[in-house]
């Protein structure tokens, strides 16, 4: 480590023991114009054996201690550090050289399982449902749901999934490892947006580590450190794979590639579910879109696709309003059909000869003299139609006497 890093560290380690309370958040705001501070206390971190080491893990504690978001962000940029720090030292089997990182993680996952009142926390997420729309999803990408009687119970009903009361911790055990070290990442997730450059870079690296150490795959990347197989859990690599994506989606598209393929390869190899659900939806997510380096500095944010916003009625959709104005038209209705009391008579053909049609349905032929004549009735009597309105009733059942009459004399 250069003197000069060196004498900006200790710096750094001095001026916040002797600041009032109230000068505290405008401490916090002049940090990020230390542009050369963050890169010394990589070094620092790095270097196990350093002497600095414990000091500037104990004034990282006193930061999150002190309840300041932005001293509290502060100190978690260097999370994935000094998690690949930890981890590291234990596959080496070299615990003494960790114990200053150890109660700092230790110490903030206890801050983080309570509230202010000191009663432990309970974390509730709601999962989405796909039949409303959200920054993810569409419902009418997805196609039609079936509208079972389940179906339209669940509507609307919001899942809820809670997390805790978590336990405190006095020290780390191959039990409670990796339920430390997941919580602390769900607390970093929850940052992201907040993070640096360098610190998405050091996540991507991290996790590209923890993944392929001890696997035929280190050859591969070239990586010389640690050849021990490191274990890890389903949801270790389910928070990882979030930090990846949202480092992808802000210029991070190399190292955020090979660490998405590389806890792919670990979830292959493990076979977890969870993981490789994840893992794949995101990479099928960004497969073929247009990821740009140069994001870095401009907005935070996570690339979707969102289909456009389009009217959500159809102009053909079926409503109350559009059946009442509705006009039925009957196949083959023309303007000439006649009505019977305003109401239409559909047209029925009995002997399928084309000619004049009655109120009745009889149709009239023309005759050579240029007379309308009456169809004759199927079974061969002639059907004589009253064609006065006044007498239509009358005319009706005279009718239906001489077509009996017609039946019972049929026409030889």
């Amino acid at each position: 480590m250069l003197a000069m890093d060196q004498g900006m560290v200790e710096e750094w380690l001095s001026e916040f023991k002797t600041l009032p309370d109230s000068a505290v958040p405008t401490y916090a705001a002049s940090l990020k114009d230390k542009g050369a501070l963050v890169p010394a206390l990589y070094k620092v971190i790095r270097e196990n054996y350093s002497d600095l080491l414990e000091p500037v893990c104990h004034q990282l504690f006193e930061f999150y201690r002190s309840g300041e978001p932005q001293l509290q962000r502060f100190t978690l940029q260097f999370l994935p550090e000094l998690l690949w720090s930890l981890l590291s030292v234990s596959a080496a089997r070299d615990p003494h050289t960790s114990g200053c990182i150890e109660a700092l993680l230790l110490g903030i996952y206890n801050l983080e399982i309570v509230d202010k009142d000191g009663q432990s926390k309970v974390l509730s997420f709601t999962v989405p449902s796909l039949s409303k729309p959200s920054v993810y999803h569409e419902p009418s990408a997805i196609g039609s749901i079936a509208l079972t009687e389940g179906a339209l119970a669940n509507h609307g009903l919001s899942r809820v999934v809670y997390s805790g009361p978590h336990l405190q911790r006095e020290t780390f055990t191959a039990q409670n490892r990796f339920d430390v070290l997941t919580f602390l990442l769900l607390c970093y997730n929850a940052a992201l947006s907040y993070m640096t450059a360098p610190s998405l870079q050091s996540l991507c690296q991290f996790s590209s580590r923890v993944c392929i150490c001890g696997y035929p795959r280190q050859q591969m990347r070239r990586y010389k450190g640690i050849s021990t197989r490191l274990t890890v859990t389903s949801e270790f690599l389910v928070q990882l794979i979030t930090g990846i994506h949202y480092a992808l989606c802000n210029g991070e598209v190399e190292l955020g590639s090979k660490a998405l393929d590389d806890v792919l390869y670990r979830a292959q190899l493990e076979l977890f579910p969870e993981a490789l659900l994840v893992g794949n939806a995101i990479k099928s997510s960004l497969h073929g879109a247009a990821l740009k380096n140069n994001n870095k500095e401009g907005a935070r944010s996570i690339q979707v696709e969102i289909t456009p916003t389009s009217s959500r009625i159809s102009r053909n959709a079926v409503t109350s309003l559009s059946i009442r104005g509705h006009r039925w038209k009957r196949h083959g209705e023309t303007e000439n059909d006649a009505a019977v009391g305003g109401v239409a008579v559909p047209e029925i053909s009995v002997t399928g000869v084309s000619g004049e049609r009655m109120p009745n349905g009889d149709s009239l032929r023309p005759r050579p003299d240029g007379r309308a004549q009456p169809d004759c009735d199927p079974l061969g009597g002639a059907s004589e139609v009253s064609m006065d309105p006044r007498g239509h009733d009358s005319g009706t059942r005279g009718q239906e006497v001489r077509r009996q009459k017609s039946i019972n004399n049929p026409i030889k």
